[in-house]
């Protein structure tokens, strides 16, 4: 294929399969916006969990995080990723539609949360290493940083409708029940990832069932050896692990320690989206302004000064309106900062190594967060609830003096990619 056929190809399929894409990432994240409001209130207002059973439940949703990110990266890697990203949707959507059903039934218990959360975890960790490396497959390098501030603004609206819409839900009609409209978005996301036409570059068939492991070797052997990419990774998952021991408790904190309601629970959330919404939009103008660089980094340190309302609040509008601010700047910055080290991230790695290079960020990261649940839930039984906010927040530090004495400092402009190979695109029927 000559190059002015594939640039009018890019005209003709990229584009619209680019929007079909963040549509489906956003139908998905609305609903997923809304579990996040219906299944805290569910499990604290009205099967009356524990601490120690909120700390199992967050432990067991990232546990998949830690288990399943490897061998999902490697298979993004080596087979298509539309039907992987199909298959995880209808999975999910059958998982959580068991909830409002048990519920409806009165058989509903803590177990069945611990066994969907399981479920949940798996297919998003599936869905997202296909997604986010079939993305640079839909736009060229230098509007990689674009797509994905088009991406996140899209989110981000998604995301605060999605947490207004649940705090309306469940005050209309119950938590359990609310779900099915999470179980609706993972439908229509897997709806339109289907209409997606654009042919994805066919990897080469394993030889034997061994090369699986093999594979994900060769991709953290590719990671370890990239001083940007591997910067960035570990500053990354250190800053994820205080954030995941600060949200173990932090809906629990919220909804019976500062006693905010549903539905300011809700709002709080939604308002929040704005500032991700903002952040999103302006990522590239930013980074243009200060550097790539600089931009990362002041992401990263907004994250414990904000932490800073939350630890002084107490019950009353006025603290639940300095949250909602708070939340809004950090979520700001955090999704400007997001923004523009997936992008480098993505800009950095090879072809060939996107599913296992964003495999071994999740495992780093998210990867973290079971051994983040049990720490705080160790923590709770020491120092309480406000006091393991208290740790999770003060770990946010590290990553930013991390960064600071790294080469993400200097970085002002995006680097050039490096050479891509051509290689031939995958059949239309294994697309």
């Amino acid at each position: 294929m000559t190059t002015s056929t594939q640039t009018a190809k890019a005209a003709t399929v990229t584009f619209p399969d680019l929007r079909r894409l963040v549509a489906s990432e956003c139908a998905s994240l609305s609903g997923s916006a809304v579990s996040t409001v219906a299944l805290p209130t569910l499990a604290v207002l009205e099967l009356h969990a524990s601490t120690t059973q909120i700390a199992a439940l967050a432990f067991l949703s990232q546990l998949p995080n830690a288990v399943v990110a490897l061998p999902a990266g490697a298979l993004s890697d080596r087979y298509a990723k539309r039907p992987q990203m199909i298959a995880a949707d209808l999975t999910a959507a059958a998982g959580l539609a068991t909830i409002p059903a048990a519920a409806f039934a009165g058989v509903l218990g803590i177990g069945q949360l611990y066994a969907v959360a399981v479920v949940l975890g798996i297919t998003k960790i599936v869905h997202d290493a296909a997604a986010i490396s079939y993305l640079p497959m839909l736009v060229e390098p230098d509007q990689l940083q674009h797509a994905n501030s088009r991406l996140g603004a899209a989110s981000s609206v998604a995301d605060s409708a999605g947490s207004n819409a649940g705090a309306a839900l469940v005050g209309a009609i119950g938590a359990a029940r609310s779900l099915l409209a999470d179980v609706l978005s993972y439908l229509v996301s897997a709806l339109l990832v289907w209409r997606i036409r654009t042919p994805e570059p066919r990897a080469p068939l394993p030889v034997d069932r061994r090369s699986l492991a093999r594979e994900i070797g060769e991709g953290l052997r590719y990671v370890a050896g990239q001083h940007t990419i591997r910067t960035v990774i570990v500053a990354l998952s250190t800053l994820s692990f205080g954030l995941a021991i600060m949200n173990t408790y932090w809906a629990y904190y919220l909804l019976a320690d500062l006693r905010v309601s549903p539905t300011a629970f809700g709002v709080i959330m939604g308002v929040g989206g704005a500032g991700s919404l903002a952040g999103a939009l302006l990522a590239p103008r930013i980074a243009s302004r200060i550097g790539i660089g600089p931009t990362i980094i002041i992401g990263f340190a907004v994250s414990p000064l904000a932490q800073v309302p939350l630890l002084l609040a107490g019950p009353g509008i006025r603290w639940q309106i300095a949250l909602a601010g708070t939340l809004t700047g950090q979520l700001f910055w955090a999704t400007a900062s997001g923004t523009s080290q997936r992008s480098l991230r993505q800009i950095l790695c090879e072809p060939r190594f996107q599913g296992r290079m964003q495999a071994a960020s999740t495992t780093m990261t998210a990867g973290a967060r079971p051994l983040a649940a049990a720490t705080a839930g160790a923590l709770v039984l020491l120092l309480g609830v406000r006091g393991t906010l208290v740790v999770g927040a003060a770990l946010q530090v590290v990553p930013v003096a991390l960064l600071l004495f790294s080469p993400v400092r200097a970085l002002r402009d995006m680097p050039a990619p490096p050479t891509r190979a051509a290689v031939p695109p995958a059949r239309e029927g294994a697309s």
